[in-house]
């Protein structure tokens, strides 16, 4: 493996997880070096041509977070920072309206990065990641690295477990099981430190710094950050955007730090899912009832029918509401119960933050 002394240049997409992993990677790389590393969510075309335009010298490397909405879009990224390291964090829901529900297509489109990035560089995916066999993986000639915790991958996560403030697990390397520790929830979070430790690793810094940048990277805001509120309440205000494998995964967080009393969850709309609409609302009904939420609370057009399929799939009447506004949802939330788990979720344009800004002024401490 070799970036022929190139300044490694880091690009990070996918369908979720894109900031989280960005703002990973760029702290391992920060206890070393002067980095260049992208804003959040600023990760449209021209965020990158101003991005090209910010870069200077004294930047060691460089990490970016290239957006897509459409075919091209990560060809034009290309073109104004060509990355050498590339990163897809996996191939979900998110704009697969765009592509009439079909992921091969939405897979196809991210596969520009591995097709417009550096030939002789880096390519680095989830290896448990089910859509990802769609990437357009075959024809790359240069290095291609797999993360996962399931199936087989040069960097595989053991021993992964919840512990009171995030998520410990094991990683080998070198010949030896390191432990790490993120400050943040979820398995899917796990994945994503995963692609840091791998770059971290490749780029030749220590297990030391590895583990020091996971533990003080930048949480980004809205994206499963639990605040403890009076009563022994926990909202878990993960508010910023919504996508099936979203929903998911922190309904999975809801479910595994919720031990102290009832666990609610609070569900938006998801949009930009197209001719998957109906389907993709209802398979969250549907888990949400599987996996045990005490309590659901939906507001939304569309996310009526996560309700619906939540009641299909036996979850009793009397703990699944569906509110028009969401000034009736606050009066719900007015008296709740000692150690009640809340989580707060749906696409950006919901604004469930308007949820978590209750929940805070009327049981913050």
């Amino acid at each position: 493996m070799s970036l022929n002394n190139q300044r490694p240049t880091i690009a990070v997409t996918g369908s979720a997880g894109k900031t989280t992993t960005k703002s990973m990677i760029a702290s391992v790389l920060r206890q070393r070096w002067t980095i260049f590393e992208s804003r959040n969510v600023k990760n449209l075309i021209m965020s990158t041509k101003k991005n090209a335009m910010r870069l200077r010298d004294i930047h060691k490397a460089v990490v970016v977070e290239f957006g897509i909405l459409n075919y091209g879009y990560i060809t034009k990224h290309c073109s104004f920072i060509k990355p050498n390291i590339g990163v897809i964090t996996n191939i979900g829901t998110a704009h697969i309206g765009t592509f009439g529900g079909d992921v091969t297509k939405l897979a196809a489109a991210k596969s520009e990065l591995i097709q417009h990035m550096e030939q002789s560089g880096i390519f680095l995916f989830n290896a448990d990641d089910e859509n990802s066999k769609h990437l357009l993986i075959d024809s790359f000639p240069g290095t291609v690295i797999k993360v996962g915790i399931n199936n087989k991958a040069n960097y595989q996560a053991a021993k992964v477990e919840y512990t009171n403030k995030g998520m410990s697990f094991e990683v080998r390397l070198r010949g030896r099981n390191v432990p790490f520790f993120i400050p943040t929830f979820g398995v899917h979070n796990v994945y994503n430190a995963l692609f840091a430790i791998a770059i971290g690793d490749l780029l030749g810094f220590s297990s030391r710094e590895i583990s020091k940048g996971l533990r003080l990277y930048k949480k980004p805001i809205m994206r499963l950050v639990t605040t403890k509120l009076k009563n022994n309440i926990t909202v878990i205000d993960d508010s910023y955007s919504a996508n099936v494998n979203a929903m998911k995964a922190a309904i999975d967080v809801l479910t595994n730090i919720g031990k102290d009393g009832p666990k609610i969850a609070i569900l938006g709309n998801m949009k930009g899912l197209g001719v998957i609409t109906k389907e993709a609302h209802m398979e969250i009904g549907k888990y949400a009832a599987m996996k045990k939420v005490d309590v659901l609370y939906t507001i939304g057009k569309d996310a009526r029918m996560i309700s619906q399929a939540a009641l299909e799939h036996g979850m009793p009447p009397e703990n699944v509401i569906h509110f028009e506004h969401k000034k009736y949802l606050f009066q719900a939330l007015e008296t709740l119960s000692q150690g009640t788990t809340i989580l707060v979720k749906g696409s950006r344009k919901t604004r469930m933050e308007n949820v978590v800004n209750y929940l805070v002024a009327n049981y913050g401490e």
